[in-house]
């Protein structure tokens, strides 16, 4: 065989690797899947979707980075990104679906993602429905729980995600960013929502929105926040470990603090954690987590390596004794438990020196599909019964999982699933 043949060979199976690459990368990744083996409320609800970007600025915010390199606080404009969800009215000729371009994990990699949504819809006019505020994790972006943005509009709620400033895949900055700032971004979207939901504030949102019962949702970092923001103060050993933000400025929400403790929106009626981190390095103890009332759904895989499962979420639950609180626990499951959208296909082929992105949003027990159809059918039943309601959704908060089937599953489908639920101390 000659030397050129090789060469020749190898130059061929690269391009047909470039080839099935091109293929993988040709169609957007849906985020709207519901499969056959899907619990009963992942079906989509009864409302079209309309989905809109809308801006907002927090004028006088610390700017964490500069603060790190200066010494002192410094204090400037926070600007950011949202993404808004909601019931809709479709004009004539307009049909559900769209395509969102987002950064992903590698931000020399864009991403195509369809959905359901129509973009820039009317808003359904009946009705102002509840508001659900989405968190993502560091880094991500307000795309990264989107099939729950859809689905939870298809159901009646208006639900906005925050790009957060400093922790997305394409301006990550020092972690004591988001530490600092996590919990305060969700209520000042939470305010700024208000602001534009008021009649004859010339948003769109205006008259649409009920913020008198909003919920947040959090994942990793985001769930983070949502704990903080609900009531759970950090210790002060925390505030003093070299991740956190600088001159001890995590102190101003710490369970020490009153202004801290005189704090909690009452408006936030419930949340949803998703592998929430912080528990197992120390930012909460039992004294700071029994602060919360607010209701708490928790969310883990059982092998979670970044926010701990027995030391972490699990603890959390535990130790938020004055919540009326459950756990569901997907076996076996990573960090990604339900939360990431499926890996959008364009992360499939990696950067060359890159970890692939794709590692990113998938787990290595769970199909990310049937995940995301799994916690859109507990956020629906969990909204409806806190934020609307509903008491005919408790049925779907029983407790099973293993060889007991969860209510809403087809027989023998909640295998791998348990829902643990503990009531506040007497």
């Amino acid at each position: 065989m000659s030397a050129r043949r090789p060469r020749l060979l190898r130059a061929a199976l690269l391009a047909l690797l470039c080839c099935a690459a091109l293929r993988a990368t040709a169609q957007p990744t849906r985020i709207d899947v519901v499969t056959p083996l899907a619990p009963a409320l992942a079906a989509h609800g009864p409302w079209p979707v309309g989905v809109r970007t809308l801006t907002a600025t927090a004028p006088d915010r610390v700017d964490i980075p500069r603060t790190v390199a200066d010494g002192y606080v410094v204090r400037g404009p926070r600007r950011f990104t949202l993404e808004v969800w909601y019931p809709a009215t479709l004009a004539a000729g307009q049909v559900a679906g769209t395509v969102y371009r987002v950064t992903t994990r590698d931000p020399s990699v864009s991403g195509t993602l369809a959905g359901r949504a129509v973009r820039d819809a009317a808003p359904a006019p009946t009705e102002r429905f509840p508001l659900v505020i989405v968190s993502h994790g560091y880094p991500g972006n307000r795309f990264l729980l989107a099939h729950l943005g859809e689905q939870l509009a298809s159901r009646g709620y208006v639900v906005v995600a925050i790009d957060h400033p400093e922790s997305k895949y394409e301006d990550q900055q020092t972690f004591a960013s988001t530490l600092y700032h996590r919990p305060t971004d969700q209520l000042f979207v939470l305010e700024e929502i208000a602001r534009q939901a008021a009649p004859g504030s010339g948003s769109v949102l205006s008259g649409h929105v009920d913020v008198e019962h909003a919920g947040l949702v959090g994942y990793s970092m985001g769930g983070y926040g949502v704990l903080n923001a609900v009531g759970a103060g950090f210790t002060d050993a925390a505030t003093r470990l070299p991740s956190a933000p600088p001159l001890g400025l995590l102190r101003e929400r710490a369970a020490s603090s009153d202004a801290y403790r005189q704090s909690r929106d009452p408006r936030i009626r419930a949340a949803i954690a998703i592998a929430p981190w912080g528990m197992q390095t120390g930012f909460w103890d039992g004294d700071g987590l029994s602060a919360v009332t607010t209701p708490l759904l928790f969310i883990a895989g059982s092998a979670d390596t970044v926010a701990g499962y027995e030391t972490g979420t699990r603890a959390a639950y535990r130790a938020a004794s004055n919540s009326d609180r459950w756990l569901l626990t997907f076996a076996n499951a990573s960090h990604n438990a339900g939360a990431p959208v499926p890996a959008p296909a364009e992360t499939y082929v990696a950067t060359p020196g890159r970890t692939p992105g794709f590692l990113h949003y998938a787990d290595p027990v769970w199909d990310s599909v049937r995940m995301n159809n799994i916690v859109d059918h507990f956020a629906v039943a969990w909204f409806d019964r806190y934020l609307k309601g509903d008491g005919e959704k408790s049925a779907f908060l029983a407790e099973g999982g293993g060889t007991r089937d969860l209510h809403g599953f087809l027989p023998h489908t909640s295998t791998g699933l348990t829902l643990e639920h503990l009531s506040p101390q007497p």
